[in-house]
């Protein structure tokens, strides 16, 4: 940073109690009062250098040392002492820190040309436009000092010129950048990246207050030069370094004043970023706008700007990951640790999306894959929550309930969840377990997971009997559909098999005796089949009775049922023999009639 040094005394001046004067022979002649400091001064050093003094002792009378006060003084007693010590001669250091304040001193004390030939305003105006407008941290730095002197700066257009000077700066290509900047990003060093980062800027702008910094964005946006993702970058490193985290704000609860005060100001600082997100999607990322969503009810901001990020946050949601949901209740109605109402806020919101561009939707295979990316995001939150051992079982599941059944493919992630839920809550009563287990479709868990839920001792009996259901009914469907597949077959074989014909182009007899043959014996392994298939089906189901008896004995359910189902798989078993004796009969019946009606050939 570059700086002017001006005089070459040394610094005398010294306080004693509330105030200053100069280490002189001479005794003071001129009393300033600024605010609660007093100086003791001298006419014959300041008088030729600044017209507003001497016009100020030139109305008052001589005999009397009235104290001149000057508390409309720019910048206080320390620009005025900056301004008093040049009229000594005394050695000063002029940077881009405290330029601003010295040069609205100096103008006010009209400290020009037109009083002394190289005057205090001509030497700070050079030292602007020689070297703080050359420089880029040094216009930051100057800029940042208007904040405190708005008014001033702007009408001897500082801000102005350090505006436009900053601007030309950002727009100008990375390569072109020969000057120093701020960038401190995680992994990024110098060494080894010789090229310049497109956001090479945005830390050093991130010093400004939010007015300064809306009015820079806002210029370079205007131009359409650089990229939404850039001005977004900008945002986000912006609300990095000013806006308070989750955490701070939930623990600065506590000091009710001071915290109002900091509110204030974070709020506006979070709803002019919001308003100045770029339209454009991807501008910013999902999980930047779930951060700002976080903060915005406990800062109070406006319901436009607590929309608006649903809104946005909604669009990009199947980019979130389950780290950027993961934000602590803020609210003290809720004993929750995880703030589930703004994930499902979000998700409502991308239903609303979803389904209002769904029927039109040119490529409706990217609608689906979004919502079951979403799905998967909510069933691994889920995994986390459950862990939570305020979440009351209401919440968790009409979380759950809230994806489309489009939204799963599969259900096992879902059941992890609820594993972990049930196993974190012992506690809960069969009412709870039933709805919590109510939103499982056993059809839709992979082989791997219903053989551990059917084993979960934590799962409801009801869904440990709805798994055992469809697994029996599903072996008993694959082994029937194999059995009629191979009958099938034999039956396609005996028709494609080409016949025999003599040489009238006849079929002989022989050969109609051999097709009989075949085609009796084929209705006898047919019926073979299908008899050993019911009688399979049925003593599958009568296994499963005996299974299901079982299950309800250690469960301590009704032992009726388990007798019923007894009884009803006895019934099953001596059908199912008296079926295979029928069909054993039916066999041997063939037989004889085949043998009889070959003696009678014979004969």
């Amino acid at each position: 940073m570059k700086f002017m040094k001006l005089g070459t005394r040394p610094d005398t001046f010294y306080s004693e109690q509330a105030t200053r004067s100069l280490v002189s022979d001479i005794p003071s002649d001129l009393v300033i009062k600024i605010y609660d400091t007093t100086y003791l001064l001298h006419k014959s050093s300041l008088l030729p250098k600044c017209g507003l003094l001497r016009r100020l002792c030139s109305d008052s009378s001589d005999s009397e040392n009235v104290p001149l006060e000057l508390h409309d003084m720019p910048g206080g007693a320390d620009a005025f002492e900056i301004c008093a010590k040049f009229c000594y001669g005394v050695s000063i250091n002029i940077s881009a820190h405290n330029f601003v304040p010295a040069l609205c001193a100096a103008k006010l004390l009209q400290m020009n040309e037109s009083i002394e030939k190289g005057n205090f305003v001509s030497k700070l105006e050079a030292f602007f436009s020689s070297c703080i407008l050359e420089g880029w941290k040094d216009s930051i730095a100057a800029l940042q000092a208007t904040n405190k002197l708005p008014e001033w700066s702007e009408n001897l257009g500082i801000t102005r010129k350090c505006i436009d000077l900053i601007i030309e700066k950002i727009l100008t290509p990375p390569p072109q950048v020969k000057w120093s900047y701020t960038y401190t990003r995680p992994g990024y060093t110098r060494k080894q990246h010789h090229s310049v980062p497109k956001d090479w800027w945005t830390e050093d702008v991130s010093d400004l207050n939010i007015d300064l910094f809306r009015c820079i964005l806002m210029a370079i946006r205007s131009t359409y030069v650089l990229p939404p993702q850039l001005i977004g970058e900008a945002l986000h490193v912006y609300a990095c370094k000013w806006l308070p985290s989750i955490t701070k704000l939930k623990s600065s609860f506590n000091s009710a004043t001071q915290a109002e005060e900091s509110k204030a100001v974070s709020r506006k600082i979070l709803e002019t970023i919001v308003s100045m997100i770029p339209a454009d999607r991807g501008s910013v990322s999902a999980g930047f706008l779930l951060r700002l969503l976080s903060i915005s009810s406990p800062l109070g901001v406006s319901p436009v700007t607590k929309t608006e990020l649903v809104k946005r946050a909604s669009i990009q949601f199947e980019e979130a990951t389950v780290s950027d949901l993961l934000y602590p209740s803020t609210s003290p109605l809720d004993q929750n640790f995880y703030d589930t109402e703004l994930v499902l806020a979000v998700l409502e919101s991308y239903l609303k999306f979803w389904k209002r561009i769904s029927p039109g939707a040119v490529n409706k295979r990217h609608l689906i894959k979004s919502i079951r990316s979403v799905g998967k995001l909510i069933d691994s939150y889920l995994q986390v929550v459950a862990r939570d051992d305020n979440m009351p079982v209401s919440k968790f599941v009409s979380l759950a309930e809230t994806v489309p059944a489009i939204g799963r493919l599969e259900h096992d992630d879902l059941y992890q969840a609820i594993n972990i839920y049930l196993k974190v809550h012992p506690d809960l009563s069969k009412a709870d377990k039933k709805r919590l287990c109510g939103i499982l479709e056993c059809q839709k868990l992979t082989p791997e997971v219903r053989a551990h839920a059917v084993k979960n001792e934590f799962l409801p009996l009801r869904t440990v009997v709805q798994l055992l259901y469809f697994e029996q009914e599903k072996d008993s469907k694959e082994t029937t559909s194999s059995k009629l597949q191979k009958s099938h077959d034999l039956l396609l074989g005996a028709k494609k098999r080409p016949a025999t014909r003599d040489s009238d182009g006849k079929r002989s007899l022989v050969n109609k005796e051999e097709f009989k043959r075949e085609e009796v014996t084929r209705r006898i392994s047919h019926a073979e089949s299908r008899e050993k298939s019911q009688h399979k089906a049925k003593r599958s189901d009568g296994k499963l009775a005996l299974d299901l008896e079982k299950k309800m004995v250690i469960r301590g359910d009704n032992e009726d049922i388990g007798s019923e189902k007894l009884r009803g798989a006895k019934e099953q078993r001596m059908s199912s023999s008296k079926s295979d004796l029928d069909a054993k009969k039916n066999i041997q019946r063939a037989r004889s009639k085949k043998s009889e009606h070959g003696r009678e050939r014979r004969r």
